[in-house]
C-alpha cells in the first residue's frame, strides 16, 4: 500500500469510527439507553472492524483513473488495455526522427515495440504500404538534415524536425505518428523530457487539425525504448497529462484522451498519485 493509500485509509477509518460512535451515542441520548444493552465490547469490536473495512474500500485503487473538464468539455482516462482495440478513437504512434519502420530481427524497430505492433495489426506486416503512406504524409515536411550511409548501415536516412507528425489513415481513424525521439547511428533512439514536451505539443495541433474532436488513445510514449531516462513512467504519464490540460485550455483538441497502459504497468502505477495529480489541474 502507497503512502496516499495509507492516509486514505488512515483518515476514512476514523470518520467512519467516528460517525459509528455519534450515532450511538445520539442513540442513547434519544432513548437513554444503550443500543445494544450488555454487548458494549462487542458492538465496539465490529464497528472497528467496519470502520477499517470502509477505509480500505476507499483507499482501493480505481479500475480506471478520470477525471472530466467543463471548459473545455473534455475527458481524460487512464486505463490498461490494449492500444490497437481501441476502435472507437484515433491512435497516436511515436517514431524516431527518420521514421524507421522495420522490426526485422529487432535491429532497427524492437518487435516487442508499439510501432512494430502498429505494422503487424493495421498493416498486416506491409512494409512497403506503410513506408509508402508515410512518405506520402511527410511529402509537405521539410527535413533537417540526411544522414550519410556511411554513418547510419541501417534503415532511412532523412532527419525530420523533432516533433513531426505523419498523419495516417482515414478520417474516422486516424493515426498521428509522431517522431518524439532521435535515432543514431548505431540504431539507439534516444529522447529527453524537453523534447518529448515539444513533441507532445506538435501532437496537440495536430490532432486539433485532424482529428474532428473524436477520442484519441495513445500509449505512455517515451516510457521504454527511447531511453527518457530522467522520467520513469508514471512521470511521463504525469507530463502528458500536463502538455494535454495546458493545450486543451488554449483550444479543444479532443473530447478525449485515453492513454492506454498495458495491464502490468497499470497495475504498477500509483494510481491514487495519479488522481491526486489529475484533480489538481
Amino acid at each position: 500500500m502507497t503512502q496516499r493509500a495509507l492516509r486514505i485509509w488512515a483518515t476514512q477509518s476514523f470518520a467512519a469510527f467516528g460517525v459509528f460512535a455519534l450515532l450511538a451515542q445520539s442513540y442513547q441520548a434519544v432513548w437513554d439507553r444503550s443500543p445494544f444493552p450488555g454487548h458494549a465490547g462487542l458492538v465496539a469490536v465490529v464497528m472497528a472492524a467496519g470502520s477499517i473495512a470502509f477505509g480500505l474500500l476507499r483507499a482501493r485503487p480505481a479500475s480506471a483513473v478520470t477525471r472530466s473538464f467543463d471548459h473545455p468539455r473534455c475527458r481524460i482516462a487512464i486505463v490498461p488495455g490494449d492500444l490497437f482495440e481501441q476502435q472507437d478513437a484515433h491512435l497516436v504512434i511515436g517514431f524516431t526522427d527518420v521514421f524507421d519502420t522495420d522490426p526485422a530481427d529487432s535491429r532497427i524497430v524492437n518487435e516487442g515495440s508499439v510501432q512494430a505492433q502498429f505494422l503487424s495489426r493495421e498493416y498486416d506486416g506491409d512494409l512497403n504500404r506503410l513506408d509508402a503512406d508515410l512518405r506520402t504524409a511527410l511529402a509537405g515536411e521539410p527535413t533537417r538534415s540526411t544522414v550519410l550511409r556511411a554513418d547510419k548501415a541501417h534503415g532511412k536516412l532523412d532527419r525530420y524536425p523533432l516533433g513531426t507528425v505523419a498523419v495516417l489513415g482515414m478520417p474516422r481513424r486516424h493515426f498521428f505518428c509522431v517522431a518524439y525521439s532521435t535515432m543514431s547511428g548505431g540504431l539507439v533512439a534516444r529522447s529527453s523530457a524537453d523534447v518529448l514536451w515539444h513533441s507532445l505539443s506538435r501532437l496537440w495541433d495536430a490532432v486539433e487539425e485532424h482529428g474532428g474532436r473524436q477520442p484519441l488513445a495513445m500509449p505512455v510514449t517515451g516510457a521504454a525504448l527511447a531511453r527518457v531516462d530522467a522520467l520513469d513512467q508514471q512521470s511521463i504519464v504525469r507530463l502528458i497529462l500536463l502538455s494535454f490540460v495546458a493545450a486543451s485550455r488554449e483550444r479543444l483538441r479532443t473530447s478525449q484522451l485515453r492513454i492506454v497502459l498495458r495491464p502490468e504497468d497499470f497495475a504498477r502505477i500509483d494510481r491514487l498519485e495519479l488522481r491526486a495529480f489529475l484533480d489538481s489541474l
